[in-house]
């Protein structure tokens, strides 16, 4: 599995074949079906009263520009990437339909290609990247979570912007979810996407995982803006990754009320913030 540091870390795929590696596949198989495909699609506008699923009637067999679009995504090629929703618009398909039968096919695909070893993490991120930001492009706002606060602690867990190596988010919020957190990994690769995400549901916590020293400068105003836009006047801002584990930095340094490099200490940082 991967090396794991509080709030994620740098992913290395594994190198056996053995129980590890297909708990390690069927760990993102997982989140792009539960966390990826729904912060993708669920947007007010999409679905409102009812849940829309790719088996209703209203939706067909994935478009046959489904495997260009992925592999435009994988390579980053942007300009790939818009020509094919841009071709799909002016057959006139809807924003809904490119939704069920372009992205999210799309998304499972990248994680067929995965088990089956045909790509690296890092391009699944990088694909996954492309296709939340095809779905900004079409329109969509963020997601249609409670804005008041509820029983249930929610968290948001993120990489900070420039990393995208969730894959390690995905198993703290595993451990969150087993200590009764309602959880949300946040995909948004920049600072202002990710306080729309914030400004538009409420969270109880947010959970940031830093990878590398560049990103430290920058982490004070980050927190700032967070807690600024939060509809949470007394949200709480948890800190980890592997740069912690390299370096002696205190909570206080950057704003945020805690650093965590270890699953069950972020487990009891998490009940203790919930007693506040």
């Amino acid at each position: 599995m991967s090396k794991f540091n509080g709030l994620g870390s740098s992913f290395q795929r594994p190198q056996d074949s053995g129980a590890a590696n297909d708990e390690c596949k069927d760990s993102l198989l997982d989140v792009i079906e539960s966390q990826i495909i729904p912060r993708l699609l669920n947007s007010q506008q999409l679905i409102s009263s009812q849940s829309i699923s790719a088996d209703s009637p209203e939706f067909g067999e994935p478009v046959p520009e489904m495997l260009d679009f992925t592999a435009c995504c994988l390579k980053g090629d942007v300009a790939g990437v818009n020509q094919i929703v841009d071709r799909l618009l002016d057959r006139g398909l809807k924003q809904d339909r490119i939704f069920m039968e372009l992205i999210t096919p799309a998304a499972r695909h990248l994680g067929v290609l995965w088990e089956k070893d045909l790509c690296d993490f890092s391009d699944v991120t990088c694909g996954l990247a492309q296709m939340h930001q095809v779905t900004h492009r079409l329109g969509y706002g963020y997601h249609d979570g409670p804005t008041v606060e509820g029983e249930t602690q929610r968290v948001m867990l993120s990489c900070a912007p420039g990393s995208q190596h969730f894959l390690g988010l995905t198993i703290v919020a595993d451990f969150f979810r087993r200590a009764g957190a309602h959880v949300v990994i946040e995909i948004s690769s920049t600072e202002s996407e990710l306080m729309r995400a914030i400004a538009n549901e409420w969270f109880d916590v947010i959970g940031i995982s830093v990878a590398i020293e560049t990103q430290l400068p920058q982490l004070s105003d980050l927190i700032a803006h967070f807690r600024k836009n939060s509809g949470n006047p007394d949200v709480k801002v948890m800190l980890g990754g592997p740069i912690f584990t390299l370096k002696d930095l205190s909570a206080d340094m950057f704003g945020a009320d805690a650093i965590s490099t270890d699953p069950i200490e972020a487990i009891n940082l998490l009940k203790g913030f919930a007693l506040k």
